[in-house]
């Protein structure tokens, strides 16, 4: 059976933005999405498998914080495509992408906040690290969508390492 390529070209894109600016938001902007589909996955996994004294306080903030995460995933992956790339989707292309270590077997709780206080940390530095390019380039919405991400991962942080003070 003979294969045929797609031969469909994708429109020019005019945004104001040039198409090797473009390609490298896009870049960092898989890198934020791979942080945080890894972090929604561990917050996720945490929240499943927590046990002991503070169960019910950590079991609803890891769901509040997974919740969160997983619908700001399709924000970032749609900003990806609007300019006019393609959103990494699967596991192998996450794991190449990521900055965070992902936890092994299920720690036990106070780990399992260390674990997440890193990856959120982890993914804030990876926002942080594109911002500057954006505004150099003048890419407002990126710009934005890197300071509510940067405000959730600095605020859940914050949230996380609380926990871990006497």
């Amino acid at each position: 059976m003979e294969t045929t390529k797609n031969t469909r070209r994708q429109a020019a894109i005019d945004i104001g933005i040039n198409d090797a600016d473009r390609a490298q938001i896009a870049q960092g902007l898989s890198a934020l999405l791979a942080d945080s589909y890894t972090l929604y996955l561990m917050t996720h996994n945490f929240h499943w498998n927590v046990t002991g004294p503070h169960f019910n306080a950590l079991h609803t903030m890891f769901m509040a914080q997974y919740t969160e995460q997983w619908n700001a995933l399709d924000l970032i992956a749609e900003r990806i495509r609007s300019l006019g790339h393609h959103a990494p989707g699967t596991y192998k292309e996450f794991v190449r992408l990521s900055s965070i270590q992902e936890a092994e077997g299920a720690p036990k709780a106070m780990e399992m906040v260390e674990y997440l206080v890193k990856a959120q940390e982890a993914t804030a530095k990876t926002a942080r690290h594109l911002f500057g390019f954006v505004a150099e380039v003048n890419d407002q919405p990126t710009a934005d969508l890197l300071t509510q991400r940067l405000q959730v991962h600095e605020k859940n942080a914050w949230m996380l390492r609380s926990m871990l003070e006497d």
